[in-house]
């Protein structure tokens, strides 16, 4: 396994003056190059956080705001440090991995080496053997370089991010390891350039869970959120629907029809035992995990109507929390779990509700369109999202929890349905009918860098849902 054994630089020690805040937007947009210009506008929002005797900075992007724009940067070949200069194919490797990782956060542009103006025969990896200007004035804002030596042993990298308006160091690392670890190296690098600029790391460590179904037939796949790693987690010959996560990543609940009837089960993700959890005559649909894990969500007809109902895992006790006369469906937790955001049709049509977590208090959220449901609140924040009809087809919206700012975030040809968030709230997985068959699909927050995840032209893929974090849970 790749070891941060050394960070190469110790970002605690810097000497960053906070007093270089107006500074450092000010120099952002002195530039007078009108291509550099373009790119900043007031895209970047800079905060310094001090703590105790530290002047250590961190710096934040406006990674939510609708008219984000990526950052441009800059990843040339690393360099030999070996003591050769001999370059290998090392050398264009990683980068080009690392560039894919950082691509599929929408979050930065890669600059086409072509453009580089920088001597790389003569530059080294370090601020002072790195001439900025150069970088500058290709319109890079940020700058990764890198370093390696190949031994029988193994290979060790060094990586560094680089802030070009400043022409300092942001943060660097030094890993060891074996070359088919690269893809491992560079997922951890892009967590820490994530950390460095937004505050908290990447997606790398989660994975999304959905229906795949063949024709009658349907089972619950699970795959990383770079595309990798697709497992089929059940092969229950059955149609079998509706994953979801439980808090730790240990376990998926799905309701399946493998004994004839729509049933209630959980999957141990370790072991991958599988267990009955609720069998009622007619419905009993899985739901979601409340935040503390303690409790889950469940659809049940057993009492001749669709009602949402919530499950104590310690000794399975239910509660009822609907009783209209209408379909209750879809609940989605509060990031707090003192709220449910669930489907009715109450009011003539299907709408999103909310209502306390002991079903006191309903409220109507959604008044535009005539048929929204599939709410999911955003784990770490107020945003719901949901599908409403527009055009013909379901797209994505998201709105506040009070009802404000109502927006439309997906306009696909195809469709969107069945939104889910990631476990930091900066993006939205589901399913799109593309190419004739559905498939999972990303996009920001904002509603922008659509790109496909996973796609089979033999397989409908819908009901996504994103685990938590797993690095300290499921291998």
């Amino acid at each position: 396994m790749w070891n941060c054994l050394e960070q190469a630089v110790d970002l605690s020690k810097s000497s960053i003056d906070p007093v270089k805040i107006n500074c450092y937007l000010y120099k952002k947009f002195a530039f007078t190059d009108v291509k550099f210009m373009r790119t900043i506008r007031i895209l970047i929002i800079l905060a310094f956080l001090l703590s105790g005797n530290t002047a250590l900075g961190k710096m934040y992007i406006d990674i939510d705001s609708p008219a984000f724009q990526q950052f441009p940067m800059a990843i040339p070949d690393f360099k030999n440090i070996d003591g050769s200069d001999e370059k290998t194919v090392m050398s264009g490797e990683l980068p080009k991995i690392l560039s894919s990782k950082l691509s599929l956060t929408g979050y930065f542009r890669i600059i086409d080496k072509k453009a580089y103006i920088e001597d790389q025969e003569m530059a080294g990896i370090t601020a002072e053997t790195t001439d900025f200007a150069d970088w500058s004035a290709i319109g890079a804002e940020f700058l990764v370089k890198g370093g390696y030596a190949e031994t029988p042993e193994g290979i060790s990298i060094e990586l560094r991010l680089f802030d070009v308006v400043e022409g300092k160091l942001i943060t660097g690392k030094k890993y060891w390891g074996t070359r088919n670890e690269l893809n491992a190296v560079a997922i951890k690098f892009v967590d820490e350039i994530l950390l460095a600029l937004t505050g908290t790391p990447g997606v790398f460590d989660t994975k999304i869970a959905f229906t795949g179904k063949k024709g009658k037939i349907s089972d619950i796949y699970v795959v990383n959120f770079d595309g990798s790693g697709i497992e089929t987690v059940t092969k229950t010959k059955a149609i079998t629907v509706l994953p979801h996560w439980s808090t730790d990543g240990a376990t998926l609940s799905f309701t399946s029809y493998m004994k004839a009837n729509p049933d209630l089960y959980l999957l141990d993700m370790p072991t991958r035992k599988m267990a009955r959890l609720s069998h009622y005559k007619g419905l009993n649909l899985s739901g979601p995990w409340s935040p503390d894990g303690k409790k889950l969500l469940l659809t049940l007809s057993k009492d001749g109507n669709e009602e949402i109902y919530v499950m104590d895992n310690s000794d399975r006790k239910l509660t009822r929390l609907t009783r209209d006369p209408a379909i209750d469906v879809s609940p989605s937790w509060s990031p707090d779990g003192s709220q449910i955001a669930f489907v009715s049709n109450r009011s003539g049509s299907p709408q999103i509700f909310i209502m306390n977590s002991d079903g006191s208090k309903t409220r109507r959220l959604t008044f535009e369109g005539k048929y929204n449901t599939s709410p999911s609140w955003c784990p770490t924040g107020n945003r719901i999202v949901y599908e409403g009809t527009s055009n013909g087809s379901f797209q994505l919206f998201s709105i506040n929890e009070d009802g404000s700012n109502g927006i439309q975030l997906t306009f696909e040809k195809g469709g969107c349905e069945y939104p889910t968030w990631s476990p930091d709230g900066r993006y939205i997985a589901f399913s799109s009918g593309g190419n004739g068959k559905a498939r999972i699909c990303v996009i920001n927050s904002n509603g922008l860098h659509h790109r496909v995840v996973y796609e089979n032209p033999e397989l409908d893929a819908v009901y996504p849902s994103w685990s938590p974090h797993l690095s300290h849970s499921v291998p």
